[in-house]
């Protein structure tokens, strides 16, 4: 099954490094921007090092104000700190998307920033994978951010599930672990939908959907495969530990199910 791709394309534009800016021509775009912490801004600023900000990254728009991209937290510290000029890398002629992708860009090896702050970057910038992500569980009638009946709280997990084996996998897993479980919050759980989405992802050519949710319920409840998959994990189970290895536990308990009761030469070897 081909796996899309997903990147963060910029176009060639014009940027000047080093720039000194008033931390007052600083402009926030809620839209383009994670959710601003005080707190954390206030402990910068009681530790603020002058020498150490580095570059607020800033795109200057047409109609010639300075919005930041990335630094917004760096930009408050300074306000608190009584601080009047920054120096900013500073980028000319993004539309809104562009800079959506280059604060994703600028975070993908630096200080993450959450992910439902990512997810809702990405859709603001029209950012594919989170597009994608975002019409799946709007047909499923589910938000992401917080685990409920109509809530999915695993965002890394889901994208994680788009971002490797595509939109169609992701729809598929709401699909099957709705079929099986039910529209409970238990049923929304990550590793459930990771172990169901690798598996799916790897071998979806091979399944019925219908039946592997069927197979799902025989094996247990939705909070059932939660406290296996826990347990598997806990006492060493397939040699894994930490969220990453729980998905790959559900993903064999997953097989296994799917397996349980078939002929060998009909089984899936994983």
């Amino acid at each position: 099954m081909p796996k899309p791709q997903y990147a963060y394309v910029l176009p060639p534009h014009k940027v000047e490094y080093g720039l000194e800016v008033a931390v007052s021509d600083l402009a926030i775009d809620p839209q383009a921007q994670r959710t601003l912490s005080e707190p954390r801004a206030q402990r910068m600023s009681d530790n603020l090092v002058i020498e150490a900000i580095g570059l607020i990254i800033v795109s200057q728009r047409d109609d010639g104000k300075k919005y930041i991209v990335d630094g917004q937290h760096r930009k408050r510290a300074c306000e608190l700190a009584g601080i009047t000029t920054v120096k900013a890398e500073v980028h000319y002629g993004l539309t809104l998307a562009q800079e959506a992708s280059l604060f994703l860009i600028k975070n993908r090896e630096s200080h993450k920033p959450r992910p439902i702050d990512e997810y809702h970057v990405g859709l603001t910038g029209g950012v594919p994978l989170f597009v994608d992500t975002d019409r799946v569980l709007k047909d499923h009638s589910l938000t992401l951010g917080s685990t409920s009946t109509n809530g999915v709280g695993a965002v890394s997990g889901v994208l994680r599930i788009t971002e490797r084996w595509g939109a169609d996998t992701l729809d598929r897993t709401l699909t099957v672990a709705e079929e099986a479980w039910g529209r409970t919050a238990e049923t929304w759980d990550g590793m459930l939908l990771g172990g169901i989405g690798q598996f799916l992802g790897r071998f979806g050519g091979e399944i019925d959907d219908q039946e592997l949710a069927k197979r799902l319920l025989e094996s247990g409840s939705a909070l059932a495969w939660r406290a296996e998959i826990l347990s598997q994990s806990s006492r060493g189970g397939f040699n894994n530990s930490g969220t990453g290895s729980r998905v790959t536990t559900a993903f064999k308990l997953v097989a296994h199910a799917w397996n349980r009761r078939r002929r060998p030469a009909n089984r899936i070897e994983i």
